[in-house]
């Protein structure tokens, strides 16, 4: 038995945006996470537990961010940064260099989600293809927010769609 081995739960993604008021409108209207906690100002300051723990996150080469915090409807935490001068620049789409290049959320209207999305300033980055054509309803596609910042939506479950073999040939 290996002590200690077990899978972790995921908690929380950060994502940098340009605007925090734009985003949390765009994540909570189309996305329809709940706002935890409200954009506020975080300032560079020791006195406190988190101006601290920003230090030592960011350095001391900033004064001043804001800060909002939202969750999924299965409480995975969503954390928005927005930093004074930062540059509104999208992105680049780089999957291949090592880091994270996007994140997945799960929607069985994955049709209506995509319209949504590019109502709202967002993009379809591919078409939506299915894993089983004609034989099981499993769909994904990629898309981008209003700010560059790409992802991908899947109709079913994570485990239901790769335990499924969708790679493995029949």
């Amino acid at each position: 038995m290996n002590k200690g081995k077990y899978p972790r739960s995921f908690s929380h993604i950060g994502i940098t945006v340009p605007d925090i008021d734009k985003a949390v409108e765009f994540y909570q209207e189309v996305m329809g996470w709940y706002v935890i906690m409200s954009p506020s100002t975080v300032t560079k300051e020791r006195d406190t537990a988190i101006g601290q723990m920003c230090i030592d996150v960011f350095g001391e080469e900033w004064e001043t961010f804001k800060i909002a915090h939202m969750s999924t409807s299965d409480g995975i935490g969503i954390e928005l940064f927005s930093f004074p001068n930062m540059s509104d620049e999208k992105p680049d789409f780089s999957p291949f260099k090592t880091g994270l290049f996007h994140f997945c959320v799960q929607d069985p209207n994955i049709e209506t989600l995509v319209e949504k999305i590019v109502t709202h300033g967002g993009k379809q980055r591919m078409p939506i293809r299915e894993y089983y054509p004609n034989e099981k309803p499993f769909k994904m596609v990629y898309v981008e927010d209003p700010f560059g910042v790409v992802f991908e939506i899947y109709t079913h479950s994570y485990e239901l769609t790769y335990s499924s073999g969708a790679y493995q040939d029949k």
